[in-house]
């Protein structure tokens, strides 16, 4: 019994693809017997015609890669340095640590507020490398 024109036109009437068409084979004869859109609206109601669910696609195997940290070493990285991370999100992110070090230091009272300014602004000038240099400046500016 060939069905593939009622396949079709289930697979329209329902809104989905001819591959997800599932037809019940006790429910046969009525599938072949039907050639009006309604009376497959019927069958797809009591049950003749089901759709089946959508097919996802499963990410175990994605999980446990990740987890596990496979193929996520340097040799993987796509891209420029700069196109990971921006030169501006990287020196952002210096810059803050750099300030939250200062501020720390200040309240500490290991640095002046005049110490502080200068070294604020060398910070902002991009004198300053990290926070290691940071710390060797703030030691020489102690002596």
């Amino acid at each position: 019994m060939n069905l593939r024109s009622k396949r079709r036109l289930a697979a329209d009437v329902l809104g989905v693809g001819k591959d997800r068409i599932i037809m019940d084979p006790e429910a046969q004869d009525l599938i072949q017997d039907a050639i009006t859109r309604s009376t497959i609206r019927g069958l797809a109601g009591m049950g003749g015609i089901k759709v089946a669910p959508v097919k996802g696609v499963s990410r175990g195997r994605a999980r446990t890669k990740h987890k596990k940290g496979k193929s996520r070493g340097q040799g993987s990285f796509r891209g420029a340095k700069t196109a990971r991370t921006t030169r501006k999100s990287a020196w952002v992110t210096k810059v803050r640590a750099l300030r939250w070090r200062l501020k720390v230091a200040r309240e500490r009272n290991e640095i002046s507020k005049e110490q502080y300014r200068t070294l604020y602004r060398q910070v902002k000038g991009g004198q300053v490398r990290g926070v290691k240099h940071l710390m060797e400046i703030m030691k020489e500016s102690r002596r």
